[in-house]
């Protein structure tokens, strides 16, 4: 039976994950390695085992296939061979709203608690809902693109003309179904940059001016710093990490931006780096925080099922360090812009409670970007001014 064949592929991709590379990353390595594999068995093994991871922490006392056959009822509105097979009664109520669903889970299996795919709901930032949030986890998060005003018309048009459905969020927005391959319809990549709607939300709190001088401390491939010279293209940068591949990702994409009035450097900022940086000075810094990821969970449920509580602390300590050793280059009357992709509290309010006490900082704004609601990653960002 073909359904046996979909639950062989399943079994032996979730025995070959151990959670050392994101899942994106495994499943290519996987696949190539397993060239026998048909596009359509690597389609059907992705969505189960993306679906499977999805369920969070809920019902972890049943079997792999059980908890599967849920996970994909759940996450989808179609149908699949596994859950005709392992859960038939959920059959007629595929397409109901993720809300039914849930209830109809519970009907059926009365140890299903939807808190238990994630069981940290005590921890959130402030002004969560936390019952979006948590139906949120079941959907995949959309493609979002940033665009030159001047270049959307042209572009939304040609993803149409592709068959691909696309709404334009903003003039320079554009969201798409996860998963397309822009690279074949869009040759010229130069005409738009990925980036999900939150993250670009971010940009409302930078406020750059013509030729001043900004540090994006945390740069890894460059997406904040794109925004920001989206924003002002006259802004100077100083672009570092402490990853020296990341900032070989991020040359090539200001290559492609015509970005070249930058200085980029190797940078561990766990360090003191008065030697390096001894006569700068900076006009705003941009803190994109290590952090747990929490936020962006509905793009990689893996994260979810290995996180525990108690790997916040280490969390929490990196991000202090780290705005410690960046916010004696900031100049006075100029901003701190401090960024997570986590939804909690002790990553997002409190450490902005901590810098100001600790430092010379005043608040001038902070938010949660509730990504949730439009399907994408939800973001936490801080605008904090040098006294």
């Amino acid at each position: 039976m073909k359904v046996h064949h979909h639950i062989r592929a399943f079994e032996q991709v979730l025995a070959s994950y151990d959670g050392k590379l994101p899942l994106h990353r495994h499943l290519v390595v996987y696949f190539k390695q397993n060239k026998q594999m048909g596009s359509s068995d690597r389609r059907w093994a992705s969505r189960y085992i993306y679906s499977y991871f999805r369920l969070g922490k809920a019902l972890k006392q049943l079997g792999a296939l059980e908890r599967l056959a849920i996970a994909d009822f759940l996450c989808n509105t179609d149908v699949s061979l596994i859950t005709e097979y392992a859960f038939p009664l959920a059959v007629p109520h595929v397409e109901k709203s993720i809300a039914e669903k849930v209830d109809f889970v519970k009907s059926q299996y009365p140890a299903f608690n939807l808190e238990d795919v994630f069981p940290f709901q005590h921890a959130l930032s402030e002004g969560i809902d936390k019952t979006q949030f948590l139906l949120s986890l079941f959907v995949q998060p959309d493609l979002f693109i940033r665009v030159k005003e001047t270049h959307q018309p042209a572009i939304q048009a040609k993803i149409e003309a592709a068959g691909i459905s696309v709404t334009a969020l903003s003039d320079t927005t554009l969201a798409l179904p996860n998963g397309t391959k822009l690279e074949q319809i869009i040759e010229d990549q130069r005409l738009y940059q990925v980036q999900d709607l939150s993250s670009q939300k971010t940009g409302a709190y930078f406020k750059p001016q013509p030729y001043e001088y900004w540090w994006d401390c945390c740069a890894a491939s460059g997406g904040k710093s794109l925004l920001m010279h989206s924003l002002q293209p006259k802004v100077k940068l100083l672009v570092s990490d402490v990853r020296e591949t990341s900032l070989g990702n991020l040359q090539e994409r200001f290559q492609l931006a015509g970005i070249k009035d930058y200085q980029k450097k190797v940078i561990d900022l766990l360090q003191n780096n008065d030697q390096i940086l001894h006569h700068y000075e900076f006009d705003g810094i941009l803190l994109d925080a290590p952090c747990s990821g929490a936020g962006t969970w509905g793009r990689t449920p893996e994260m979810l099922c290995n996180f525990e509580e108690h790997k916040l602390a280490n969390y929490i300590k990196l991000q202090q360090t780290i705005a410690e050793n960046v916010v004696k280059y900031l100049k006075p009357g100029k901003p701190l812009i401090y960024m997570t992709c986590s939804v909690f509290k002790a990553e997002n309010e409190d450490v902005v409670s901590y810098l100001i006490e600790k430092f010379q900082l005043k608040l001038d704004a902070m938010t949660l970007i509730k990504g949730y609601k439009n399907k994408a990653d939800s973001m936490f960002v801080a605008r904090l001014i040098m006294r």
